[in-house]
């Protein structure tokens, strides 16, 4: 018989009790997240669920797309701006952006003077291919190891 898994509920006295994690994002150092990790604490291992601060000035990531992973995302306190494919959106608490297998490419910044805070939750396939369209890059993601290729070093295999 395997491990018994943890406990499935994390009281708000749980949470507002655990250490943030501070997260760069790889392509974007504006780009600085304090996460609590809620998913990986009750035992989620397909998908990933984050109770995420964004403080005043920075981004959330690069702005991208998923290939494979689908990512949700949903605004708890303070105010953001939403870049999802050519369109801005000013969000706030309540607002929900969903975000499908190649949906338009997104970002989310806090461009104002108080914490940005949302819960984030997005699958974690074995294979997960993310384009970031304005560095022209391309990130693989295979068992959790990660790679990228520049765009121009793409190339169509002949058939």
């Amino acid at each position: 018989m395997g491990t018994k898994p943890p406990h499935p509920l994390l009281s708000a006295q749980d949470i507002s009790g655990l250490d943030e994690t501070v997260n760069t994002h790889q392509f974007n150092p504006n780009a600085v997240r304090h996460t609590r990790s809620l998913g990986d604490l009750v035992g989620l291992s397909h998908i990933g669920v984050h109770l995420v601060r964004l403080e005043p000035g920075h981004d959330s990531t690069q702005f991208h797309t998923h290939h494979c992973d689908e990512e949700f995302l949903y605004i708890l306190s303070g105010r953001g701006i939403a870049e999802i494919g050519d369109s801005r959106h000013e969000v706030g608490p309540g607002d929900f952006m969903g975000f499908t297998v190649d949906s338009l490419a997104h970002n989310l910044s806090n461009p104002y003077a108080e914490d940005l805070v949302y819960l984030m939750s997005g699958e974690r396939n074995k294979i997960d291919i993310c384009d970031y369209p304005r560095i022209k890059r391309r990130m693989l993601r295979v068992d959790g190891k990660k790679q990228y290729t520049e765009w121009d070093d793409i190339h169509d295999v002949p058939q």
